[in-house]
């Protein structure tokens, strides 16, 4: 059978099942009541924990767990810190795990840390008008008869905390990097690392106990301190609706997308340290040769929910200050639980 024709039968197919479905008997208009709608009326304080987070960056390719805190202050600024690591050299430190099991120099592999504290100030922090998707729900939908059907969902008119944000801040992080790679990339070699007398280090080495010809892995570590400036945008809801056939509706997300220039006055790589297998004399050899590059920046989304116990989720995506030509990084990360907090414990008193 002619394959237009195929996929075109398949397709007419298609188009007069779904045209032939039914109108569905609960798509009825819906009435609702207002419980609040107050997005200004949201915690001041939100710490979590982060069980696993995953990042794709050029440098090093990692997996593991963090914590963030952030902190409002009126409608004025906001404040966040955040640190994370890998778990280790056998869970997703890819070059970590790598430099321990082919690693020919000395240098004792870093795991990934990193670290950022930063604030930003509200240039325009006002209300406005929205609307927003609740999803009807019953409790009879309980097990395989939610899991099965298609749910409703119906259009609520809102308000809606607009923040137009300045972010400053600053960051550091410091890994275990394939040299290797970082050389190739660059058109140098292992020769282009040199000692004290100009020597550059050996690409290759006779294995004693094979007596084989092998290359000379080179694995290093790098340590990058940064700041940033950028600007972000954030939506608040926080309103709750009644319906009349249907449970109670609720939209009190808080999402915030950014974008940020960074600039690293330092990124260091450690010298590397060797031990010639024939002599066995060890030597250090300066790895200046390897560019890096300071500048940077990156597109980010955070999102949270104004609960005293809840999830956040968040991603970047962007060129991290480091090594040239391997800054290219994508981050995921969820942090659950989500503790938050309006700090506020005063109770009124009146003498008797």
């Amino acid at each position: 059978m002619n394959v237009k024709l195929f996929f075109g039968l398949i397709l007419f197919i298609v188009v007069v099942e779904v045209t032939a479905q039914p109108d569905r008997k609960d798509k009825a208009a819906v009435t609702f009541e207002e419980i609040y709608d107050e997005p200004y009326s949201v915690n001041k304080f939100f710490i979590g924990i982060q069980p696993i987070y995953g990042e794709i960056f050029a440098t090093n390719v990692t997996a593991g767990f963090g914590g963030e805190a952030s902190y409002y202050y009126k409608d004025k600024m906001d404040f966040k810190a955040h640190f994370r690591k890998s778990y280790g050299a056998s869970f997703y430190d890819f070059a970590r795990q790598t430099a321990v099991n082919n690693s020919n120099v000395q240098n004792a592999p870093e795991i990934f840390n990193y670290y950022e504290i930063g604030g930003t100030y509200h240039i325009k922090d006002f209300e406005g008008s929205g609307k927003t998707k609740m999803v009807l729900y019953k409790n009879s939908y309980k097990g395989n008869r939610w899991a099965s059907r298609v749910p409703l969902h119906a259009e609520v008119p809102c308000k809606v905390r607009k923040i137009y944000g300045a972010r400053l801040g600053a960051l550091l992080w410091n890994s275990t990097t394939d040299l290797n790679r970082a050389l190739k990339v660059q058109n140098l070699t292992n020769s282009d690392l040199i000692n004290a007398a100009g020597i550059g280090l050996p690409t290759t080495f006779v294995d004693p106990l094979s007596g084989r010809t092998k290359d000379v892995s080179v694995f290093g570590n790098i340590y990058s301190t940064s700041i940033y400036l950028g600007g972000s945008m954030s939506w608040f809801r926080n309103v709750a609706v009644s319906f009349d056939k249907y449970e109670e509706g609720l939209d009190d997300g808080m999402i915030t997308v950014f974008f940020d220039l960074m600039y690293a006055p330092q990124i260091k790589i450690d010298p590397i340290r060797y031990l010639d297998p024939a002599t066995k004399v060890e030597d250090s050899y300066t790895t200046s040769a390897i560019k890096t590059s300071p500048l940077g920046f990156r597109l980010g989304v955070d999102g949270k929910y104004n609960r005293q116990l809840g999830w956040s989720w968040g991603g970047e995506l962007g060129y991290r200050p480091s090594i040239t030509g391997r800054t290219f990084y994508a981050l995921v990360k969820i942090a659950f639980p989500l503790f938050g907090t309006n700090l506020d414990y005063k109770v009124e008193s009146f003498g008797k």
